[in-house]
């Protein structure tokens, strides 16, 4: 198994990539630290266990310095070591420009950005080398009508990626990011046929994607198939026109 003897700590892991994420890196050995706001992270990690998998959560939001504490503290506790990084947790409000509220715009950056920044500097305390730090961003980062304020979310964590990429190679410590494009997961739920038929004409494999398939994706950048490779940005996005 590519994880076996590792834990990763993954937020946002109550449902769609995150959940897949944690299911894969599940079944391929990892120990894993659950974390997100929703009861629902309790069923994800029974489902893991019921598998015969390991998983404890933390149950917060994952904004807050408390939250991101009792992470840290929990994979010492539970585990004495940390190995992988998952930065999943995100919002997605839109709004197009002229209806965007300063507190809102300020929130999502608190969510999307400044939570990344603020995990990955406590869990790069504990980490060794070969540990491996994945940022979930998206194509949005190239620009979304109205959604102007999320891609900016996801354009900062492409910064931040590249920058941490290079802080932490001297220490064995890799930094990489993630790009999904039209997944099928509860984001795109509330979407009417028109609109998804629109997007589906952009994508030049003519479908949406799996979050398993995007879970696939973290499994190379977590494991040591990967050991070369820092400060990448892999789309997982079909030939999505962005």
């Amino acid at each position: 198994m590519l994880l076996s003897g590792k834990v990763a700590l993954v937020t946002g892991a109550s449902r769609g990539i995150g959940k897949a994420i944690a299911e894969v890196f599940a079944a391929h050995g990892a120990s894993l630290l659950l974390t997100a706001r929703s009861e629902a992270i309790d069923e994800v990690a029974a489902g893991i266990r019921s598998k015969g998998g390991v998983a404890t959560i933390v149950r917060g939001d994952i904004a807050e310095e408390n939250t991101v504490r009792e992470c840290i503290k929990g994979c010492r506790a539970a585990y004495a070591r940390l190995d992988i990084l998952v930065n999943n947790a995100a919002a997605m409000p839109q709004a197009v420009i002229g209806m965007i509220a300063l507190a809102d715009a300020r929130n999502l950056f608190d969510v999307n950005v400044v939570s990344a920044i603020n995990l990955t500097q406590f869990a790069a305390r504990m980490m060794k080398p070969g540990a491996s730090i994945i940022n979930i961003s998206s194509i949005a980062r190239e620009g979304q009508i109205g959604a102007s304020v999320y891609s900016a979310t996801k354009g900062a964590l492409v910064s931040f990626t590249l920058a941490a990429a290079k802080e932490l190679a001297p220490r064995g410590i890799r930094v990489n990011a993630l790009a999904p494009g039209f997944i099928d997961t509860d984001m795109v739920a509330g979407l009417t046929d028109d609109q998804k038929q629109k997007t589906l004409s952009g994508i030049r494999m003519g479908r949406m994607g799996t979050a398993e398939e995007v879970a696939n994706s973290a499994l190379f950048l977590a494991s040591d198939l990967s050991s070369y490779v820092t400060g990448q940005v892999l789309g997982v996005d079909g030939g999505m026109l962005s």
